[in-house]
């Protein structure tokens, strides 16, 4: 444990500085070397840029190497064929959750945990002085919500998975987060809290926002509605390694998993936050991503044979208390289809 402290204390804002320092000496060499004729005194600056280089690389990873191992470890995963929230213990133990009681609230110590109204139950929130993790799992059709040992609340929509230390106790408070989930952190300055995901990272001390990071969609949107975020990504170049962007309230980040690349765009903010009402907005939304939204909400699975509706636009209110049926109908006054519903899947025409 104390070995691990020590690597704790290279902060954000010192290992931005070395990253700099680094580049600086990337630049250093490359003039050097035009000028020398040594190849020996070369070799020995490249090294030492080598090796600098990896005590940042090395760095920055361990610090979220421990979260994200116990991610890559445990293997839970979204089971499409559960109809029930799932709450994991550290020692694998699952708890069914209703979903009329979905709701979830940890203790300061994290050593209680009440869900619901009255279920309730006690577990160590360390094991062998180790960090003790929870995974919530939100199957299609289903959604919940779980105030964290922080104080932290955290909604997590359909098809969604938050991996969370039962209690924070280190420097950094980490979540990683799969599918999508409002996150309304409780601010302190002295430990940010950061959501993480496969080469992307969020920091923030205390803001509201969406993040959405579904594994079969292209990008990890970040849409900020009040405060501000500075989000951590890999991009393809070995020397810049990570870069960083900060945004605004009412302003998104798109992170292309793909391209490891990122840009940021104005938006209205209330259209990512409604789900949690109960109501989608769609604004000049097109079809296709407007029937996949609905698809993991309903958890039923929705079929467009019309490849040119799909780019239809559609603009409205869609209120999801209502069964999906009436949904796909009042979408159809304003679009030119035909719908039939089979079992569980619906086939638009």
């Amino acid at each position: 444990m104390e070995q691990k402290n020590k690597t704790h204390e290279l902060n954000i804002e010192e290992r931005e500085h070395l990253k700099k320092r680094i580049t600086a000496s990337i630049f250093k060499y490359q003039r050097y070397k035009k000028n020398t004729r040594y190849g020996f005194r070369s070799a020995g600056i490249a090294i030492a840029i080598l090796f600098a280089f990896g005590i940042y690389t090395y760095t920055y990873n361990y610090q979220t190497a421990s979260i994200e191992s116990y991610v890559e470890n445990s293997n839970i995963s979204i089971d499409e064929q559960t109809d029930n929230v799932i709450l994991v213990l550290e020692e694998g133990e699952s708890v069914n959750i209703d979903g009329d009681n979905s709701n979830i609230k940890y203790s300061a110590t994290g050593e209680k945990v009440i869900i619901g109204k009255e279920g309730k139950l006690n577990q160590a929130n360390t094991k062998n002085n180790e960090v003790v993790y929870n995974t919530l799992i939100v199957p299609y059709g289903k959604r919940s919500q779980i105030q964290l040992a922080d104080g932290t609340k955290v909604w997590l929509n359909s098809g969604s998975k938050l991996v969370y230390p039962v209690v924070f106790n280190e420097k950094r408070r980490e979540v990683y987060l799969e599918g999508e989930g409002i996150f309304d952190v409780t601010h302190n300055k002295r430990q940010p809290f950061i959501v993480l995901s496969k080469n992307h990272e969020i920091e923030v001390l205390g803001t509201l926002f969406n993040v959405s990071n579904y594994n079969d969609d292209d990008n990890i949107s970040t849409t900020l509605k009040n405060g501000s975020v500075q989000i951590k990504y890999k991009t393809d170049s070995f020397f810049k390694g990570n870069e960083t962007l900060k945004i605004l309230p009412g302003t998104q980040s798109v992170y292309r998993k793909s391209a490891n690349s990122i840009f940021s765009k104005n938006v209205d903010v209330d259209k990512y936050f409604s789900w949690r009402e109960g109501v989608f907005i769609f604004k000049n939304d097109d079809l296709e991503y407007i029937m996949k939204r609905l698809s993991r909400y309903y958890n039923i699975e929705i079929v467009v044979n019309n490849n040119e509706l799909l780019g239809h636009t559609f603009s409205g209110y869609l209120d999801l208390k209502e069964n999906v049926e009436n949904v796909i109908r009042i979408i159809k006054e304003t679009s030119d289809f035909e719908y039939s519903l089979n079992d569980n899947q619906i086939l638009i025409n």
